[in-house]
């Protein structure tokens, strides 16, 4: 058993009355996990403000020790990274252990696998089911090997490639986690390695290889977009602010357009074009949510969001070209379809089958016990709103360990007729540890069970 495996906390959200306020969310989690990465494979020290100190990012900083960076928090938000440089990276003296995020094993395995050391992986229950064939297969072509559980599951041991070769590869699902792994194990093998991707997926290693001073070059082509990195550079230590996370400002969001009377105010969220399709999709759903002081940190696109009660919004078809850029954010979503009127169909959507939970199947499950109808099929689902305040609630859910899955229920609970609860409230605090009084502070009712 993982050390993150615990007793379960239920939580209970009741009715709320109007959310106000400003909602201060942590910073981006893929953002800090690559900051923690590149900073380790730089020569220098890195120093990072607004780092999301959430479990699955110090599980990143954690593991980033053990291959031998020298990471240290000064204070909140504020850490550095002493690197090894490219191809650095010491053998592990322990197993790495990466709790409950998919992100940071696959991006960390990407990370190590052209150098020659080996290396053991294991996560929580939830991290055990995930597949990693989509990473070690790549890596393979580098010249790594691995060798874990059946159908490619953890514990998994990684063996780096001792003489790496450059690969051209074209990943067969959008995924940022599997391009990002390659772009990495390209960093520590000679010559050019390329990436194409059919679907555009979030862009944020690319940008900050780039800012880390590497050779990188992207291309839109008739195959997809193209990514080329050439091997082996010396990347320089950078100080990086990290913009806050996109899909944890979706939860107060959310929240805000569902909730009779609200109005929140979230500041200095990213809106990387390849991660902002939450909120285009609820703009077009007729949602109150304008943004304002918009300008660039660290080379991402940055604004405050300020969302509204919005008890006009209406059920859509998401496009499924939008996927990529949203795909964290469709268990959310299909919250507010549940308190739009009429059908919100979301389709090409087969990657939320493997992530912490099925999504699809935890949502549509926990929305039929809330009293809504719901569709599903392999790669896609169908929400049938009910309208504003008419979601029945009233019931127990299962958060399947899936720290998106528990939030979207509790924001559900807030504006459904009788409360709803979750059986295990733990998994939030992976990736948003202050979620609870941030909530609360705005006007919520969250209740933890006694017990």
């Amino acid at each position: 058993m993982s050390a993150h495996d615990g007793p379960a906390a239920p939580m209970t959200a009741h009715a709320a009355g109007p959310l106000t306020g400003e909602a201060q969310v942590p910073g981006d989690k893929s953002v800090s996990h690559r900051a923690l990465i590149l900073g380790a494979l730089s020569v220098g020290e890195t120093r990072i403000t607004g780092l999301l100190e959430g479990q699955d990012v110090l599980d990143t900083a954690t593991a980033m020790r053990a291959f031998g960076a020298e990471v240290t928090q000064h204070e909140p938000g504020s850490w550095s990274v002493h690197g090894v440089g490219t191809g650095g990276f010491a053998e592990p003296a322990q197993v790495i252990d990466c709790g409950n995020s998919g992100t940071g094993v696959r991006l960390i395995m990407g990370a190590m696998g052209t150098s020659p050391i080996t290396a053991t992986f294991t996560g929580d229950a939830s991290l055990r089911l995930r597949p990693m064939a989509r990473i070690t297969d790549p890596l393979a072509l580098f010249g790594a090997a691995a060798h874990g559980r059946s159908g490619g599951r953890l514990p998994m041991t990684v063996v780096g490639a001792r003489a790496p070769v450059p690969v051209q590869y074209t990943t067969p699902m959008p995924s940022a986690q599997v391009k990002s792994a390659v772009l990495l194990a390209g960093l520590n093998a000679p010559g050019e390695t390329v990436v194409t991707e059919r679907e555009a997926t979030r862009d944020h290693t690319e940008r900050m290889l780039a800012g880390f001073g590497a050779e990188i070059e992207t291309e839109t082509t008739n195959e997809g977009r193209v990514i080329r990195l050439t091997g082996q550079p010396e990347l320089r230590a950078q100080t990086l602010t990290v913009p806050r996370d996109p899909s944890s400002a979706a939860f107060p969001v959310c929240a805000a357009l569902i909730v009779p009377g609200s109005e929140v105010l979230v500041p200095n969220i990213g809106l990387n074009p390849t991660r902002a399709g939450l909120f285009e999709t609820l703009r077009e759903m007729g949602a109150d949510l304008t943004y304002e002081n918009p300008r660039d940190e660290g080379g991402e696109p940055v604004a405050d969001l300020r969302a509204r009660f919005s008890p006009d919004m209406r059920g859509i078809s998401v496009p499924p070209e939008r996927a990529a850029s949203m795909i964290d954010e469709y268990p959310i979503l299909s919250v507010v379809a549940a308190n739009a009127a009429g059908r919100t169909e979301m389709r090409g959507v087969a990657e939320l089958r493997v992530k912490e939970s099925d999504r699809i199947d935890a949502m549509a499950q926990g929305l039929r016990a809330c009293g809504v109808t719901v569709e599903e099929g392999p790669d896609w689902w169908i929400v049938e709103g009910r309208g504003p305040g008419e979601v029945p609630g009233g019931a127990t859910v299962a958060a399947r360990l899936d720290h998106r899955i528990a939030m979207s229920f509790l924001i559900a609970g807030f504006a459904a007729k009788s409360p709803v609860t979750v059986d295990d409230a733990t998994p939030i605090a992976t990736s948003f540890p202050i979620f609870t009084d941030m909530m609360t502070a705005l006007g919520a009712r969250l209740e933890r069970d006694p017990t």
